[in-house]
């Protein structure tokens, strides 16, 4: 059953050595719900993007809360590239698991469908595959001379996503962000921040109900109105280009993110 939380109850769910899994920039992050778990002085996160990163897996990382992050990408878009994810890379601080964004998704079907592992094509040949010791070149079971590769599941611990609506039965409304749903399946957790609670069951309507995420997938609903900000929420409202340029120029150095940090929680 969900449980409607607080912000602070919600973050205090969140612990260190997580294997935390996150959605992009304007299409389900929730950098406000980040700013709370910088707060409790979280580490040894490991980050998994859904299939890239952007500004909220920036921030945790050049908090020191990250240990390894699981991407095809990660970055501020406009506004440039991510430089705290930048930097890490360039100092071996984090672990970088490389990836595609089908090899993402397929290790996330793997989960959901709860098999150890979900068959490709695409990286075959690729440099990928020289840093990915979890993934397999197989051949396919129905002609030895075919090859596949074996991308492993990947289960996060607890998956975080900001979503426009929930009702206050748990079912959210994602639309056609699939990959948000399936970033919900296979995760063992699945907590969810939202600009507002509907007192109707938003699986009533037939034209609404297929873009609906079932509460039986949702553990914890908190209603954050602006946790998208400055990221921007598909249909709701635009990413603050002002406000990521700025946090791009601050978040050059570890001086200048921590004064970002100290600064304005979300939108007036």
């Amino acid at each position: 059953m969900t449980e409607f939380v607080t912000p602070d109850e919600m973050a205090d769910r969140i612990p260190s050595g997580c294997k935390l899994g996150l959605a992009g920039d304007g299409n389900g992050a929730s950098p406000g719900m980040i700013r709370y778990l910088i707060d409790r002085g979280l580490r040894d996160l490991h980050i998994v993007c859904a299939p890239i990163g952007g500004m909220q897996v920036d921030m945790l990382i050049g908090a020191g809360a990250v240990a390894a992050v699981e991407t095809s990408a990660v970055s501020l878009g406009e506004a440039g590239g991510a430089p705290c994810f930048n930097r890490a890379v360039k100092s071996g601080s984090i672990r970088i698991l490389d990836a595609t964004c089908p090899a993402v998704f397929a290790g996330l079907t793997a989960a959901q469908k709860g098999v150890p592992f979900m068959p490709i094509r695409g990286i075959l040949g690729s440099d990928i595959l020289r840093n990915r010791m979890d993934w397999k070149v197989i051949s396919n079971p129905f002609d030895e001379n075919d090859k596949l590769v074996a991308v492993s599941a990947i289960q996060p611990d607890i998956s975080l996503i900001h979503a426009a609506e929930a009702d206050r039965f748990g079912n959210v409304r994602l639309g056609r962000r699939r990959e948000l749903m399936l970033l919900a399946y296979a995760s063992k957790q699945t907590f969810v921040t939202v600009e507002r609670v509907s007192e109707t069951s938003l699986l009533e309507d037939e034209r609404m109900a297929a873009g609906v995420l079932p509460a039986m997938y949702v553990s914890a609903v908190t209603e954050f109105k602006n946790g998208a900000w400055p990221t921007g929420l598909y249909a709701e409202y635009p990413p603050d280009n002002a406000e990521l340029a700025r946090y791009a120029q601050l978040a050059r150095t570890s001086e200048g993110l921590q004064e970002y940090l100290s600064g304005t929680r979300s939108a007036a």
